[in-house]
């Protein structure tokens, strides 16, 4: 069992996610997990999508409640110099949404809200996800407001940290997120998940909406 199925079945609602680029962060989640038929945990009291609306990687306004016609929206955050866990997570979902039915396919679309707006222009999220999934959306906009929204979904963005390179990195949770059409956040799915639980995972929970 992955470590937040393994927390659920203790009955414990605080979950400490790997960070990218960085140590654990602990995150408590706004709803608290429960048993469930999913790979993922199912949370009793889902997230709500905030009201917001950022910048897409075409340069166009979108808002993230109704930016997207898919009955199930998937949100991740990261960021395009990630060096490990982005890129792992975003290949995952890619090869998982190719392994789905069709029907499937065409009910979700994948969000990635960068946490490193400073460096992640539009134009630099369009070519890095036509990598992954030229299907997968990239968003940006203020540090600020993209730290709000992280927060309404339980994610922590904390800071950067130097790289030897003059670079940095990002520190941030990991979870990947699976809004319903009502836009609630029903799943979480933590670090480690496989291709294979978000492939069944995608199927059950695409076939209960729209």
């Amino acid at each position: 069992m992955k470590r937040l199925a393994r927390l659920v079945v203790a009955g414990i609602a605080a979950v400490a996610l790997a960070a990218c680029g960085g140590p654990a962060a602990v995150v408590r989640p706004v709803g608290s997990p429960t048993a469930t038929l999913y790979g993922g945990a199912e949370l009793t009291e889902p997230y709500t999508m905030p009201d917001a609306t950022l910048t897409d990687s075409t340069g166009q306004k979108f808002a993230l409640r109704t930016g997207s016609d898919k009955p199930v929206v998937v949100v991740f955050f990261g960021y395009t110099n990630c060096p490990d866990i982005c890129k792992t997570t975003l290949s995952d979902l890619a090869s998982a949404l190719n392994r789905v039915s069709p029907e499937t396919r065409g009910k979700i679309q994948v969000l990635l809200i960068t946490t490193d707006p400073a460096r992640d222009t539009p134009e630099v999220l369009k070519a890095y996800l036509a990598r992954f999934d030229p299907t997968f959306i990239g968003l940006t906009g203020s540090l600020d407001e993209i730290k709000k929204i992280a927060a309404t979904m339980g994610v922590v963005i904390e800071g950067t940290t130097k790289t030897p390179d003059g670079g940095y990195e990002v520190t941030h949770s990991t979870q990947v997120i699976g809004f319903d059409q009502a836009r609630k956040g029903r799943l979480v799915w933590t670090q480690g998940t496989s291709i294979g639980t978000y492939k069944d995972d995608f199927d059950r929970f695409a076939a209960t909406q729209g």
